[in-house]
């Protein structure tokens, strides 16, 4: 993270010029009296998001006033604290009941669901590719995520989301939440998730997957259960094959092939069932249909 640095002189000082007390200050910007001689002390500093609004107040630019070191760029924190949201605030933004999404990826954990992308750059006053930006100095990357591996599916959300866009082709219909908790319970034995459950972990309101929930979702979706893991290699594996099979049905393609994997390449395990689901595939297809399910 790149703060702003906070001049406790500067404001005393600012505060003292302009004959205001600090219980004035302090119902200003939404903070006791008591707040704002902690400040002025040393003992305490504001949060981020304070700052704007002390800029503002005094009449200052923000940059001007709690400059940031140079050459330093903002995370996703600091583009939060630039535009005055609390963290706890940041749920209203994106529309959740908790502000985990955003608190996750400021702390490096699990990156931004896609659709909370638009609404927090123009809540922030920033392009989409400036969050983006932040959320990677977050993690710790100075250079943008290659948009092969940013598309890849990393929260529990994105993961579910993508195996039902991808392994119902043609007519075939993914399950309903209801249909997806039967699902899971049954293989449970018993009753360990609703669908109202299901549906807060598909749109990220819920970001803790139990592992007989994560059991029980890798059966119906015919994946092995580290893909709920933060295992990126079997996550990409998982999307690998869903693709490369998805192609042998327009015969795109005759023979897997693992390029675009990365360094750790495909499992032996693995490359040998798509190549076998290939080969039986091939040989049930009928042009011009959308083919048998499976």
């Amino acid at each position: 993270m790149a703060p702003r640095h906070f001049d406790r002189d500067r404001v005393r000082a600012l505060r003292r010029a302009r004959n205001i007390t600090q219980s004035e200050l302090g119902e200003a910007v939404g903070v006791g009296d008591s707040t704002v001689a902690s400040w002025e002390l040393g003992s305490s500093t504001p949060d981020g998001e304070k700052l704007p609004v002390l800029a503002k107040f005094f009449g200052l630019p923000l940059d001007e006033l709690f400059p940031r070191r140079a050459g330093d760029l903002p995370d996703l924190a600091d583009l939060r604290c630039d535009a005055g949201y609390s963290q706890y605030q940041s749920r209203e933004l994106i529309g959740t009941k908790s502000s985990g999404p955003v608190a996750n990826a400021e702390r490096g954990k699990r990156r931004l669901n896609e659709k909370f992308h638009e609404p927090l750059a123009k809540a922030y006053g920033v392009t989409v590719d400036e969050l983006l930006a932040a959320q990677e100095r977050s993690f710790g990357n100075e250079a943008p995520v290659p948009e092969s591996a940013s598309a890849m599916p990393r929260t529990v959300a994105e993961k579910i989301t993508y195996l039902l866009e991808h392994s119902y082709p043609g007519t075939q219909t993914p399950p309903s939440d209801t249909e997806i908790a039967q699902a899971v319970n049954e293989h449970a034995g018993a009753q360990v998730i609703t669908a109202d459950g299901v549906l807060a972990l598909r749109t990220g309101d819920n970001e803790e997957l139990p592992p007989i929930v994560a059991d029980g979702l890798a059966e119906l979706f015919g994946v092995s259960p580290l893909y709920f893991q933060t295992d990126d290699r079997v996550a990409r594996q998982v999307v690998e094959g869903l693709r490369l099979l998805a192609a042998v049905r327009t015969g795109a393609v005759g023979r897997v092939a693992t390029r675009g994997l990365g360094p750790e390449g495909m499992s032996d395990e693995l490359l040998a069932f798509l190549n076998q689901m290939v080969g039986e595939m091939a040989e049930r297809e009928v042009p011009g249909t959308d083919g048998p399910g499976h």
